[in-house]
């Protein structure tokens, strides 16, 4: 699926991070009433009717001398930059100022659409203030107030109306598609054109499939597959090179489309915060994950994979669940273990499991481990059920959902792990009231 990205850009404390939260429909943004809380760009996918698109919410451009201004702009130059279309928002309770026209400013250059979002106009006072801003020179001004939902409809019909609507995905459901994703300079593609030499049978080249990722179908054991590189950076300069956050849209955009992860580490580096945030939008999407540690030649010890491994257990406790594969890229050790790997978490994730299997498994676990009461009341589990498969999901049908707790929900997971082969893929639980 080849998904537009929308930017919002604007000064501090217009309101991106209401409309943000209002267009991929749940509180991921930070609100409070405070210029500058947003400082980096934060990504999610939203949806309008037949439209899919990814979301950029950026720090507020401001002016002034605050430490972090320099690399506020800067984060918001690159989410435009990535952009296919931008909302500006401006506040039409303060009407223009200063930082609105050093905000035009920018945009002007970027050349890309641009929509004015006229923010916090819910009364007739607010409403007279909109033709002020028709002196930043756009074609696109729609009043709205994202705190009460108020103009959104206009304002998002504007947006994507040189939107495609969503499309049949390209390949066939038995094509496995796995991206590799990963920071900047941990060998990605390094690692893809391994893979593509390795087994010598591309079937065709696709660029552009978004902007910035690129298809290569190929075949392993006689199966088709398609593996997503997120291409290097369309623009040079040392600006562009040390924003490292860059990386996070584009491994967005490549899992948004892909059935498996690989999630590529740097062996010379070890393991960097960066690292678990890309790894995290993986295991948020529901996507099955392969962890790969490249560059393994450099590191000295090339037989210490047990530390290694206990290491990053330690430091990726909510990948407990995901394969880790030792390789290097460059001389192309140990990589026929990569492609083995990613079949079976594949398999994995679309693994269904008997009904009854599964309630004997939940019956023994409640056996062994009650669940904790909680004033005088205690949760009890009627029946389960397998109710979705990529990535498995299990609905439990229960006296009170209210009385789950989330430990109790861990060792549910611990159990079904334990007599289920779903290694590599996350899995969902959902509780329902009997009576619902």
């Amino acid at each position: 699926m080849k998904l537009p990205t929308i930017a919002l850009v604007g000064r501090p404390n217009v309101g991106k991070s209401t409309i943000f939260n209002r267009l991929v429909g749940k509180k991921q943004a930070i609100i409070e009433d405070t210029p500058g809380v947003t400082r980096d760009r934060i990504y999610g996918t939203g949806t309008y009717y037949d439209y899919k698109f990814n979301v950029i919410d950026t720090g507020g451009i401001d002016i002034g001398e605050d430490a972090f201004n320099k690399e506020i702009k800067m984060q918001a130059e690159l989410a435009i930059d990535e952009a296919d279309i931008v909302i500006f928002i401006v506040d039409g309770k303060e009407g223009m100022t200063t930082n609105d026209l050093v905000v035009r400013d920018i945009l002007r250059r970027s050349n890309k659409k641009v929509v004015v979002a006229i923010n916090k106009v819910d009364n007739k006072k607010t409403l007279e203030n909109i033709y002020d801003f028709y002196e930043l020179g756009f074609d696109y001004y729609i009043p709205i107030s994202g705190s009460h939902n108020l103009g959104m409809d206009d304002l998002m019909d504007e947006v994507t109306s040189g939107f495609k609507k969503q499309i049949e995905e390209e390949y066939t459901p038995d094509v496995v598609k796995f991206c590799v994703i990963g920071r900047p300079n941990v060998g990605k593609s390094s690692l893809v054109n391994a893979i593509l030499n390795e087994e010598r049978v591309i079937v065709s080249d696709v660029a552009g499939t978004t902007r910035d990722t690129v298809d290569t179908e190929f075949n392993y054991e006689k199966e088709k597959f398609v593996v997503i590189d997120t291409a290097g950076m369309r623009k040079k300069g040392k600006v562009y090179e040390s924003v490292e956050k860059y990386s996070l849209l584009r491994s967005m955009k490549a899992i948004d489309r892909s059935d498996v992860c690989v999630v590529v580490i740097n062996a010379e580096e070890g393991i960097i915060e960066h690292d678990k945030h890309i790894a995290s939008y993986a295991i948020e999407s529901g996507k099955a994950l392969v962890l790969v540690v490249n560059k393994w030649d450099t590191v000295d010890d090339k037989n210490n994979i047990k530390d290694f491994t206990k290491l990053i257990r330690a430091e990726f406790q909510f990948l407990s669940y995901v394969p880790i594969v030792f390789l290097s890229a460059k001389t192309k050790k140990r990589l026929a273990t990569l492609m083995p790997e990613v079949i079976k978490v594949f398999n994995n994730s679309k693994r269904e499991v008997k009904t009854s299997v599964l309630n004997d498994v939940i019956t023994d676990a409640v056996a062994l481990q009650a669940p904790p009461s909680y004033k005088g009341k205690r949760l009890k589990i009627y029946f389960t059920a397998q109710t979705g498969i990529a990535p498995p999901k299990f609905t439990f049908h229960v006296n009170n959902k209210g009385l789950v707790h989330f430990s109790y929900e861990r060792y549910l997971e611990n159990k079904i792990r334990e007599n289920f082969d779903f290694e590599g893929t996350p899995i969902e639980f959902q509780f329902k009231n009997r009576n619902e």
